[in-house]
């Protein structure tokens, strides 16, 4: 793990305080940034997205699909959770928690949002982090590498109508041609872009490549700690009026990544599955593609919405958590192959 991902909540953290600073001496600076809008796409974030979300997509080799077969079991398991209880999840403890327990605490008009916000959040799988978790757990690369690009084919045609129903059923209405065009802008056109990319890398060799993803890497991390400091000095005056607002939306996504990540495990031991399978999927069930529901929070409810603030926290609390829940899978490895010998 590199420097940046290794410190990433401290980034982002100090990335806040520098938001929220510079909001209140430049209000005008960033009032100007803000207006900066072509159909109600932020240009300069717009930008920052790209730079942020292509190199990941650049690792992610649509051709290992064909690996699936080898664990059928595990990826049956990545898929449920991720499709079928992680977002379905998400919704629920967004109404348990956003619109009714801590709805007294909150600003009533952004109850909405920061509940469509969660639901961003958790409908994106995620791509690129997950790499990273797999290999401090010795998972199996070619089976991470296999789930991701399985999430990220589902993801180009199922995420819109997902977000699309979730949200309806939560009581938030979004233009339909609004969410289409996020799909477009977000996921299918970097996913073009960047399979584009790697093709022409992967012609100067594996080694090539390598170097390429070496010094490309740090631009996503970059591009991610630039677009927060641009979302806190717009909605900088707002949280300093609701400091709770940050420590509430954690709740929900804390309870969302213990739940899901501990499902997938316990699904996997119970179907046999060999542990360096059961750890990434658990894996990818618990974290998010943070950059993508960034994105589209701020395409569908502006730079300024309680949605943006609801997918920064993400940001937030995804590294701290992430490691936790790979501390928890190693140091229980002998808990689950007991299991697993058990049903041999």
């Amino acid at each position: 793990m590199s420097v940046f991902e290794r410190f990433l909540t401290v980034w982002v953290f100090l990335c806040i305080v520098a938001g929220i600073a510079l909001g209140r001496v430049a209000p005008e600076l960033f009032q100007a940034i803000s207006a900066m809008e072509v159909a109600k796409v932020n240009l300069p974030v717009g930008v920052l997205i790209w730079v942020m979300v292509i190199p990941m997509l650049v690792k992610v080799d649509f051709g290992a699909l064909h690996e699936v077969r080898q664990h059928v079991k595990g990826i049956g398991v990545t898929l449920f959770v991720n499709w079928l209880v992680k977002p379905f999840s998400m919704a629920f403890l967004g109404w348990l928690f956003i619109r009714n327990l801590f709805a007294p605490l909150l600003p009533p008009d952004q109850i909405d949002s920061y509940i469509a916000g969660l639901i961003l959040l958790a409908a994106a799988p995620c791509t690129a982090m997950v790499f990273v978790w797999s290999r401090l757990t010795k998972g199996d690369p070619l089976f991470t590498l296999s789930q991701v690009a399985l999430n990220d084919s589902i993801m180009v045609v199922a995420f819109a109508p997902l977000v699309a129903f979730l949200l309806g059923i939560s009581a938030i209405t979004v233009p339909w041609d609004t969410l289409l065009i996020s799909v477009v802008l977000y996921i299918v056109i970097p996913v073009v872009l960047a399979q584009l990319w790697r093709k022409r890398l992967l012609k100067g060799g594996q080694a090539a490549f390598d170097a390429a993803m070496q010094r490309i890497g740090p631009w996503s991390i970059a591009a991610l700690l630039a677009t927060l400091v641009l979302l806190f000095a717009f909605q900088g005056e707002a949280i300093l009026q609701q400091p709770l607002v940050i420590a509430l939306l954690a709740v929900p996504i804390l309870i969302q990544v213990a739940f899901n990540s501990a499902l997938a495990y316990w699904l996997n031991r119970a179907l046999g599955e060999k542990h360096n399978v059961a750890c990434p999927s658990a894996l990818i069930g618990a974290s998010n593609f943070f950059e993508l529901a960034v994105a589209a929070a701020i395409s569908l409810f502006g730079v300024h919405s309680g949605a943006a603030l609801a997918t920064v926290v993400g940001v937030l609390i995804e590294v701290p958590v992430m490691l936790l829940v790979v501390h928890l899978v190693n140091r229980s490895k002998g808990w689950y192959e007991q299991g697993i010998n058990g049903q041999a």
